[in-house]
């Protein structure tokens, strides 16, 4: 039987429905896992005596961690088994989610939360990305973003889940409950997608030798950094990096200092809001996304841009708003175009780079934008004890418009010519 056949029979029996779910699930507890730590970031510094400084520093080393190995991993997706590597990755990142409940000092916290952590978390993205990519060619972006929903369900999960059981039972527990679903998951993935996975890598990798894949790939990596719309997606993809893990890491804190929240209500209501628009946001960008892509393929970084522009002023309005309903409405439409933006980012790559090359551009973007926007925690902790954290937050929202700019002019000056050169590669 030929490839063609298998992949026909196994969506016939639906067992790329199958993947589909399960890498959701990773993909879930690969931001629940992130989250944990500033969900209950309130208590570990009345426990440790942290500074906000220091809190921050443990925020941002998670991140320098991921923007170093990601590249890696996407080089790495390309030439072995992508099931190999997410279910590995899955497993390393969780037996130091669940090991980061026994840290006590900043530089544990470094080395377990930030360092291993970060470096498990890298090697999942490029690998899963490039694999749905390719099972759903024709429905890319809307099955992408239906993996994306992961993040915010992972997210809003983690900030009411980890912030009880913080609060109840210490926050060190936190840690040890997400740390242990996420090795049984690992262990299910093994066994569930070992044969479809391979089919795939027979599929779309030629049968030759590793230090040819190589080769191959460096050569054609050279031809990706020579796109300017890759460099300036890029860009743009940075400054949202740069406001998404600044308010991760403090709007929990934001809520419980400012409007006096308990941890649990704080680590909810910080995240619940925000994703809750995501998740509208991300499916209903795909669809606009998906229908104007079919007659001009710029579209999907018109709405990216977009996304980012608009948003831009529900992140001021939350940050300086006295009243936690209005907070909360600013949140969903942070959230909202938030998604429009998210629905994009892979689907809009793929429009450049050719298909074997996906899992390593992927890799290369990821590890840009999150070290553009990796101090985004650190230089917040910094501001907050000299001007608050409302107005702290508040110069977020300038990224967002740096960001929507970047991005439109990859997609008007540059877009059309770096795409006709990837259809006569």
């Amino acid at each position: 039987m030929t490839s063609q056949n298998l992949l026909n029979t196994n969506h016939k029996s639906g067992i790329q429905w199958e993947m589909l779910i399960l890498l959701w699930l990773a993909f879930f507890l690969n931001q629940a896992d992130r989250q944990i730590f500033n969900v209950v970031l309130p208590l570990i510094r009345k426990d440790l005596g942290l500074t906000d400084a220091e809190l921050g520093l443990i925020a941002s080393a998670l991140i320098w961690t991921y923007g170093l190995l990601v590249p890696i991993a996407g080089f790495i997706g390309d030439i072995f088994s992508k099931r190999n590597i997410i279910g590995f990755a899955l497993l390393f990142w969780s037996i130091s989610t669940l090991s980061t409940g026994m840290c006590t000092t900043l530089l544990q916290f470094i080395l377990i939360r930030g360092v291993a952590t970060g470096g498990g978390e890298a090697f999942y993205a490029p690998a899963a990305n490039a694999l749905l990519g390719q099972k759903y060619p024709q429905n890319r972006a809307f099955v992408l973003s239906i993996h994306q929903t992961g993040i915010y369900a992972g997210t809003v999960f983690s900030g009411l889940v980890a912030g009880y059981v913080g609060e109840v039972y210490g926050w060190k527990n936190s840690f040890f409950l997400f740390g242990g679903f996420g090795i049984l998951l690992a262990f299910f993935i093994f066994k569930r997608l070992q044969k479809d996975t391979n089919q795939t890598i027979n599929q779309e990798v030629p049968k030759i030798s590793t230090i040819g894949k190589i080769r191959e790939i460096r050569n054609t990596a050279l031809v990706i950094g020579r796109k300017p719309t890759f460099w300036f997606l890029t860009l743009g993809f940075g400054c949202m990096v740069f406001v998404h893990v600044g308010y991760l890491t403090w709007m929990p804190s934001f809520l419980v200092e400012k409007f006096e929240l308990s941890v649990t209500n704080a680590g909810f209501s910080s995240l619940f809001y925000h994703h809750l628009g995501a998740f509208f946001g991300v499916l209903s960008g795909a669809k606009i996304a998906d229908y104007y892509a079919k007659r001009s393929p710029k579209s999907r970084l018109i709405v990216q841009s977009l996304g980012l522009l608009i948003g831009a002023p529900f992140i001021y309005w939350m940050s300086i708003s006295t009243s936690l309903t209005t907070v909360y409405i600013a949140l969903f439409f942070f959230g909202f175009f938030r998604g429009w933006y998210d629905s994009n980012i892979v689907a809009s790559l793929y429009e450049i780079v050719p298909m074997k090359l996906r899992s390593t551009s992927y890799g290369l973007m990821l590890s840009c934008a999150f070290y553009i926007g990796s101090s985004s925690p650190l230089i917040l902790g910094i501001l907050k004890p000299r001007f608050g954290l409302s107005t702290s937050l508040s110069y977020l929202s300038f990224f967002y418009i740096l960001g929507a700019f970047l991005i439109g002019i990859g997609a008007f000056v540059f877009f059309n010519r770096d795409k006709e050169n990837l259809v006569n590669t």
